[in-house]
């Protein structure tokens, strides 16, 4: 008994130091501005930008296949921020602040059909099949993927009200601040 457990014991020190050796020659060297981007991202994975995550959109950026003003949530200071990391101009005269949003589902219309369950990344839909669905605004991030899914029409993107929780006090104009000083 004692020799099956030294056997086992040394069979699993020297396959784990193979292990450790091949994980060191093999190891694939990454990006280091990727992993940087990737943290500037808002990791919602939404696919809003076009890619399947945030990681995809971080590479294409890094690799200078994508503008800096692919992420529609993360708005203009994400494209600035991301334009200086890379040391690139940003275009944004045609880039308009995006309003936030949430999926809503009007209970008269749905059917049931849990295709905008299955289309929701972030499991923001509850229901079950062939009975109503809703939306828990708390997570709801607005990405529309539901709303391309609903066959009814039941969804659709709503702007978020102002509460206190979510306004925010609007920047002044830069001819503004000019007037008042002088």
């Amino acid at each position: 008994m004692s020799s099956a457990i030294v056997s086992l014991t040394l069979l699993g020190i020297v396959l784990g130091g193979l292990l450790g050796l091949a994980s060191h020659w093999l190891a694939v060297e990454e990006d280091p501005i990727e992993k940087d981007i990737q943290a500037m991202l808002p990791g919602s994975q939404c696919g809003q930008c076009g890619y399947v995550g945030c990681a995809q959109a971080a590479a294409a950026l890094a690799r200078g296949e994508a503008a800096v003003t692919l992420c529609p949530s993360g708005g203009r200071a994400l494209a600035e921020a991301l334009a200086k990391k890379l040391g690139v101009s940003a275009d944004l005269d045609g880039h308009a602040e995006p309003v936030p949003q949430l999926a809503r589902i009007e209970e008269a219309l749905c059917i049931g059909c849990v295709r905008c369950f299955n289309a929701c990344t972030v499991d923001a839909i509850i229901g079950a099949p062939k009975q109503i669905h809703a939306v828990l605004s708390d997570i709801c991030h607005g990405c529309g993927k539901c709303v391309g899914e609903c066959r009814t029409g039941a969804i659709a993107l709503q702007p978020v009200a102002p509460s206190v929780a979510s306004w925010i006090w609007p920047k002044p104009a830069a001819g503004l601040a000019r007037e008042v000083a002088a």
